[in-house]
């Protein structure tokens, strides 16, 4: 009996001890963070989730901020337990009671929402334990208007082209040319926010591009155009023209300046115009490039003689003599014929030249031979914008003009012929 009402008292002190131990345990173990979000890196328009969960959270406020080390005025206080502080629906907050987990989220991200969020358990008046969590937001490149447009120079000069673009991760900035030219540096692409140019020249002249590139989203890109102020220089494809009485001859130059030249003809030291045998015609290929024509519709007697092309602009002047002489024999001479980009367009154009015969043909068998040339001069005449492109191709035309030159001769044929044909039905039907 004694055994047994011993053991009541001992098992009592022993409950009393276990009680008074936990309780121990439960006033000197403080919370702790366990767990934090490793480093997020998301992109503009994501949603993330930053977890925080605690040990030993007893009654202790549990708080989630955006915080900044470099100015601590920069605090963003976001929620406290289970319940927000900002009044932003773009964030929620949820508890887990099980885990002691609380999960901050942040949909809709922007660029603004990069930096540091901070976990924290307030133990105290001046006392917390918190954990932090990097949030990097990666951002395609923007090219900032502070980077240069347009430089106007002289040559000789030394100018800088500056490019600066905002994004993250920080872009890289890499300088081209347009069609792939080499830069002045000497190499294709040259990388660096300035791009310097020394003893400039009017080669140098064009558009330059800057690339901003961070390997998100498309890559940035600006125009920079580069103008060098240069007197006109000039040239002519031929200096000599013949051609017989009652036939059309055109005479070309080619001039180039900036600011952009006026040009104009003189003949006697007199200034050409338009008039019912002349004619001048001007095409504009570049800011800089004018192709310029003058056409004799009928040639007589006192048209023969020299022709001068003169250019200016306010940084001086250019001319190029081109004279006319007397043929015997009438001059059919298309120095160029419009292009075809494939073996198709060839096929076409062969068609369009069958046709403009026959419908000559039909409509001119009692005309003369000189209207009947009209008829094909004009032809070509209104298709000069496909002519100039010999003399100034782009990409695309450099890479066909071989094909265009090899069928010349079979082009020049065909018009002799038609010519011929032609020039034979009118004098049989006179």
């Amino acid at each position: 009996m004694s055994f047994f009402k011993a053991t009541k008292v001992n098992f009592a002190f022993f409950c009393l001890l276990f009680i008074n131990f936990t309780n121990l345990i439960g006033t000197t173990l403080h919370p702790a963070i366990s767990f934090i979000s490793h480093e997020k890196v998301v992109m503009v328009g994501d949603t993330v989730d930053l977890q925080c969960a605690i040990q030993y959270p007893k009654d202790y406020p549990v708080i989630w901020a955006k915080i900044d080390h470099q100015d601590p005025r920069n605090f963003l206080f976001i929620s406290k337990n289970a319940g927000l502080s900002i009044p932003d629906n773009r964030y929620s907050i949820r508890h887990d009671d099980a885990s002691y987990t609380y999960t901050l989220q942040l949909s809709k991200i922007r660029e603004t929402d990069s930096g540091t969020y901070q976990c924290q358990v307030i133990t105290g008046t001046t006392s917390r334990v918190t954990a932090e969590v990097n949030v990097t937001v990666r951002v395609p490149p923007t090219i900032i208007d502070n980077s240069t447009r347009v430089v106007t120079t002289s040559e000789g000069a030394t100018i800088e082209l500056e490019c600066y673009a905002t994004g993250h991760p920080k872009p890289m900035i890499s300088w081209r040319r347009e069609n792939n030219e080499i830069l002045p540096t000497g190499s294709a692409v040259y990388f660096g926010n300035i791009l310097s140019i020394h003893n400039i020249t009017k080669e140098d002249r064009g558009t330059y591009y800057c690339i901003a590139n961070n390997s998100v989203g498309t890559e940035a890109k600006r125009n920079v155009g580069v103008r060098v102020v240069f007197s006109p220089q000039i040239s002519a494809p031929i200096d000599t023209y013949r051609q017989a009485f009652g036939y059309t001859v055109e005479l070309e130059c080619i001039s180039e300046g900036y600011p952009a030249v006026d040009v104009y003809w003189l003949k006697d030291h007199y200034r050409l115009n338009d008039a019912s045998n002349v004619e001048i015609s001007t095409v504009k290929t570049t800011s800089e490039v004018i192709s310029s024509t003058l056409r004799i519709g009928s040639l007589k007697p006192e048209d023969l003689g020299n022709y001068v092309c003169q250019a200016t602009n306010k940084h001086g002047s250019a001319s190029k003599t081109i004279r006319v002489e007397e043929s015997p024999t009438p001059v059919y001479s298309h120095a160029y014929l419009p292009l075809a980009s494939s073996s198709a367009n060839i096929k076409v154009s062969f068609i369009l030249a069958v046709l403009l015969a026959l419908i000559a043909r039909e409509n001119y068998q009692h005309s003369s031979p000189s209207t009947i040339s009209q008829t094909i001069d004009d032809y070509y005449r209104y298709n000069s914008k496909l002519l100039l492109l010999f003399q100034f191709p782009d990409e695309n035309t450099s890479s066909i003009r071989p094909v265009g030159e090899s069928r010349h001769c079979q082009y020049d044929l065909l018009e002799r012929s038609l010519r011929q044909l032609l020039g034979e039905n009118h004098q049989e039907s006179d």
